[in-house]
């Protein structure tokens, strides 16, 4: 301190070691706000109480546990659709399916469709097309180094199932550099068959190189803000690992006779949680654990024969809750509650205009956005009743499953464990109630969340007007977002 700040009074030098210390402290508030990190992992299939801090009492996920200590969970975060391809396309652009014409899994013209039903679906998507403007494409202009690690899944398959398009995949998305590695996931078995009998000593759950990949991505691209989109393919069927001693572990917390698919998937669902640790880990040790915003979720519901998605109705394929309530974890240190959960419902349409907002980068111009800025959500706002009442709109004009579904289960149940009939469906919650519209018989069911989360009994009878009112609300919705519906299948030539 120079001669004239010595002659200062006592409180006023006081005053200014404090700011100094304020200024160049790493943790500072100033030093927090400048424009976050961001890493969003995706996670594939995960059911929305596959992890142990959701309510799960047998699988362990350490690391995701402490990540929902650390930030918030929200406890009814939402796909917006039950179904991968349709998922992603709405985090990626902040768009509806429906708007988008992009409601199943991406397909080439000539997939078979499947017959036998009263309807046909709209035809199949297959791009999403380049002039959709993706979260790398609001966020790259804003200065962020962007990086994509794993499954795309919303265009066309290039060298194989999964493969990025060569043409539309996220290096033609805005993302400045990625990488398609299927990692330690049994789909490396088709390029690795051997890899699926190596198994793994005890307390080893193999070398996933797609997570080091994405690791390397944060040590050298940690000298400017950056955006890392890991998407991982775990825990997406088939179903497998090469941790016996995993499967162990879980035949010892499993009832004897439990499907031994689910000990695997319980395994898988540990390995997951154990490659996001790698990931937080090294924000820990790069020092860029409190300037990162993190968000984890997953593309949509559980699998009807692994996740244990009770209470709830449904599973991935349809739009009962288990179909499109999914983890949601939200961490950033200083901004977002620590140990901290919410109920407020929101949608994977909201992402990209709320990380637009964390970063202050403006909204693509001219794009009717579907999602909204849910920040001050994330950040511990206390809702309004318009935010508690927003209507969240679902779209899925299908039948599912496309091969097999005489033989799957003609009612959707409750941790049944078993593949149900979905028939093409939309549905549309506002505040507590639910309408699910099925075009197959032409028939609405109304169900009050807080009382029935389960969804088990209809009130669409008891409710009439109420019924009509959010049927109304729907139907005006998607013809907004110029939706396709399905067709009687005697009208098509």
């Amino acid at each position: 301190m120079n001669a004239v700040a010595l002659r200062l009074p006592l409180q006023v030098r006081g005053l200014i070691i404090a700011l100094l210390a304020l200024c160049v402290s790493p943790l500072s508030a100033a030093t927090v706000s400048a424009r976050p990190n961001i890493v969003f992992i995706l996670a594939d299939d995960l059911g929305w109480r596959d992890l142990r801090c959701a309510g799960n009492e047998i699988h362990d996920t350490p690391h995701l546990d402490r990540l929902g200590r650390e930030g918030t969970r929200f406890t009814q975060g939402y796909a917006a659709a039950p179904i991968c391809s349709a998922s992603r396309v709405a985090l990626l652009t902040g768009r509806s399916p429906a708007r988008l014409g992009f409601e199943f899994v991406t397909k080439l013209p000539t997939a078979k469709r499947p017959a036998g039903h009263a309807l046909v679906g709209p035809p199949y998507p297959l791009n999403l097309p380049l002039s959709e403007v993706t979260l790398a494409e609001v966020l790259a202009p804003a200065g962020y180094a962007t990086g994509y690690f794993g499954k795309w899944h919303v265009s066309e398959h290039t060298g194989g199932y999964l493969g990025w398009s060569a043409t539309h995949g996220p290096l033609q998305q805005g993302y400045g550099e990625g990488d398609p590695d299927f990692g330690n996931h049994t789909y490396a078995y088709r390029e690795r068959p051997a890899l699926k009998t190596e198994l793994l000593a005890a307390g080893d759950y193999g070398r996933d190189t797609l997570t080091e990949k994405a690791v390397a991505f944060l040590r050298t691209r940690r000298d400017r803000p950056f955006f890392l989109h890991v998407a991982h393919y775990f825990v997406h069927d088939p179903i497998h690992t090469r941790a016996a001693w995993l499967i162990e572990k879980y035949r010892a917390r499993y009832p004897s006779g439990t499907d031994p698919r689910r000990l695997e998937y319980a395994a898988m669902v540990e390995t997951l949680d154990h490659y996001v640790g790698q990931l937080l880990r090294t924000l820990d040790e790069l020092g860029l654990r409190e300037n990162t915003l993190v968000v984890f979720t997953s593309d949509n519901g559980g699998h009807p024969e692994y996740a244990a998605n009770g209470p709830l109705r449904g599973s991935k394929w349809n739009l009962y809750e288990a179909g499109v309530r999914v983890p949601w974890i939200v961490r950033w240190p200083a901004y977002v509650p620590a140990g901290a959960t919410s109920d407020t419902p929101f949608i994977g349409t909201d992402l990209l205009p709320t990380l637009a907002a964390a970063v202050d980068a403006p909204l693509p111009a001219g794009v009717a956005l579907d999602g909204r800025n849910v920040l001050p959500l994330w950040r511990g706002a206390v809702p309004t009743t318009a935010e508690r009442e927003r209507p969240l709109v679902w779209h899925f004009p299908y039948y599912h499953p496309e091969s097999g579904y005489a033989q799957a289960l003609s009612n959707i149940g409750v941790a049944d464990f078993a593949v149900s009939q979905t028939r093409p469906q939309s549905a549309l919650r506002a505040g507590n109630w639910k309408l699910i519209h099925l075009y197959d018989g032409d028939r609405d069911e109304l169900y009050h969340l807080a009382a029935d989360p389960g969804e088990q009994r209809d009130l669409a009878a008891r409710e009439p007007l109420r019924a009509q009112a959010l049927r109304h609300r729907l139907d005006g919705d998607l013809r907004a977002m110029n939706a396709r519906f399905p067709v009687a299948a005697a009208r098509l030539p």
